[in-house]
């Protein structure tokens, strides 16, 4: 029996990749946005999540797309079906992101040439993902078995790239990294307070400290 060929899949969004960082913003209010995002980017991490569970992203995603530097990767999370997948692409989402495995999701990002990360937990899942046409896989949530997890993960699967996202710790990028991750997602341990008002000069120096742990995890 053999396997079916490789399919053309969308190549992992070049921040991402390069960085090693996607931020993830999911905020109350769709005014909270702006600021935070632009002391990421300001921070140098260049590969950012808005979140369709906050209230207006879409329209943010819309403001924001022209408002950054076109360096700036912006795409939308929380994404679980085919309209939504549409809505976020028609205001200007880089990358789709999905808590879990949404093909409705994986199918519009194809058709557009999109990258997209849906979530999975299992073996079983990820295989799914992959198959079909992720760009990686979102290991979600990733706290729940650590670094440890994904490196289990890896051995059967070592060419499935893999996100873990979802309670990962800056201090722990490089376990993660060592572990055989190609990126983290930061959600709350990144963006702390900021998005409630909280400094935005802390969250700069949060922002510079991950991008400084993925940089030394890979030059081991």
């Amino acid at each position: 029996m053999t396997c079916p060929p490789e399919m053309a899949r969308a190549p992992m969004t070049p921040q991402l990749a390069q960085d090693g960082v996607v931020a993830i913003l999911r905020a109350d209010r769709e005014d909270a946005l702006a600021p935070v995002a632009h002391a990421l980017a300001d921070a140098g991490l260049r590969c950012l999540e808005l979140t369709l569970t906050t209230p207006g992203a879409v329209q943010a995603l819309r403001r924001l797309r022209p408002a950054l530097d076109p360096g700036i990767a912006l795409g939308m999370g929380s994404v679980t079906c085919a309209d939504q997948a549409t809505m976020a692409l028609e205001a200007g989402a880089a990358f789709l992101v999905s808590p879990g495995v949404c093909p409705e999701v994986v199918r519009v990002a194809g058709e557009a040439g999109v990258a997209c990360y849906p979530g999975g937990f299992t073996a079983t899942e990820i295989l799914t993902a992959w198959e079909l046409g992720a760009t990686a896989v979102k290991l979600f949530p990733a706290a729940t078995g650590g670094p440890r997890h994904l490196r289990d993960l890896r051995g059967p699967l070592p060419g499935i790239p893999l996100v873990p996202t979802g309670g990962v710790a800056i201090e722990e990028i490089g376990d993660y990294l060592n572990a055989g991750a190609a990126a983290v997602g930061l959600g709350g341990p990144l963006v702390g307070d900021a998005l409630d008002g909280g400094s935005l000069a802390a969250l700069r120096e949060r922002a510079r400290v991950a991008l400084q742990a993925v940089a030394s995890a890979r030059a081991r």
